[in-house]
């Protein structure tokens, strides 16, 4: 099969396809002939050298859509011949790639195997974060930064089908005009605006019950400015640094949560309880369109390094995907 590796770590024309011999299908796996696979910025740290968990391949990305060719010992739930989405440990960015059974799921009718590829990542990391550490609920107001990312995109979904109001950030007119198109109570141009002014106004002073923050650096102080008594404030990723300074009486006084996570490094298990939680609160909607996965592109794996130049530059609205034998 084709597969995506960096030949060494660096910019992205490290990024090469070679020929692998198909993955080996163990007890509780499957095999997947991929359709797409998802392009996301943990692939840019792999390919850039950043460590990886134990034992992962040296094949990029995180996550695919496809249809099952083989199943291994132990798989009950899963036949040959299903549309299956599955979050990956790594091997997306090739023909075939294998997944573990419990991490996968099922493709809803409606949706393309194509555009399936963009829900995995999404889905794992907005159920988790948005919705069980940030506890978001019918009537809530949320922050969402970096709104047009595929992450984004796919947040600000599922927080209008959970019934919250969203207030959403990104940079520049054409992003402003995507998220207005997806329904945001306010869309603020981070470039032309001052999101604490904007909701303050929008709230009449009271704040945003959850932030959903993707930049870290000096914005989390001003999210928590931003934030309403008992908010919860949740770090996804931290693109303006990981170290912060905080005034802890902001958080005694509002009475503030602070809380992350990150994807990759969870368990199987773990990974198993999500997959079996966004079958049964997200993917119904995901069945009835209310939520779909916003795709900006979708590439042939011969040019997966720009695809990656593409993430880097935040040109991005929604999902950038690898498509295998498109020219």
């Amino acid at each position: 099969m084709l597969a995506v590796i960096a030949r060494q770590p660096g910019a992205p024309d490290v990024l090469t396809c070679v020929k692998r011999a198909l993955p080996a299908v163990g007890r509780g796996e499957v095999l997947v002939r991929v359709a797409a696979a998802g392009v996301n910025r943990p692939d840019l740290m792999q390919r850039s050298g950043a460590p990886l968990p134990p034992g992962t391949t040296d094949v990029l990305g995180l996550e695919a859509a496809g249809t099952v060719v083989a199943v291994g010992d132990g798989v009950t739930d899963i036949s040959v011949g299903e549309r299956v989405m599955a979050l990956l440990g790594g091997g997306g960015y090739a023909e075939y790639c294998m997944a573990v059974a419990a991490h996968c799921l099922p493709v809803p009718a409606g949706l393309s195997l194509e555009d399936a590829a963009g829900v995995p990542e999404a889905a794992f990391t907005v159920w988790h974060n948005l919705f069980e550490r940030g506890r978001l609920t019918a009537g809530e107001t949320v922050l969402i930064h970096g709104a047009a990312s595929g992450v984004g995109t796919f947040a600000v979904q599922c927080a209008h089908a959970a019934g919250a109001r969203v207030i959403a950030t990104a940079g520049g007119a054409v992003k402003i005009a995507a998220l207005q198109k997806l329904g945001v109570w306010r869309a603020v141009d981070r470039h032309e605006e001052d999101f604490v002014d904007v909701i303050a106004d929008m709230t009449e002073g009271r704040g945003v019950d959850v932030v959903l923050d993707n930049v870290g650096g000096p914005y989390v102080a001003r999210n928590l400015a931003a934030m309403a008594p008992g908010g919860r404030h949740v770090s996804l990723s931290f693109m303006q640094g990981q170290h912060i300074e905080l005034d802890l009486s902001v958080l005694m006084r509002k009475g503030l949560n602070l809380t992350s996570s990150t994807l990759r490094p969870k368990s199987h298990e773990e990974k198993a309880r999500l997959a079996a939680a966004i079958r049964q609160h997200l993917l119904p909607w995901l069945a009835s369109g209310d939520v779909r996965p916003w795709i900006h592109a979708a590439l042939p794996l011969s040019r997966a390094a720009e695809a990656h130049r593409c993430l880097e530059a935040n040109e991005n609205i929604g999902k950038v995907l690898l498509v295998p034998g498109a020219d």
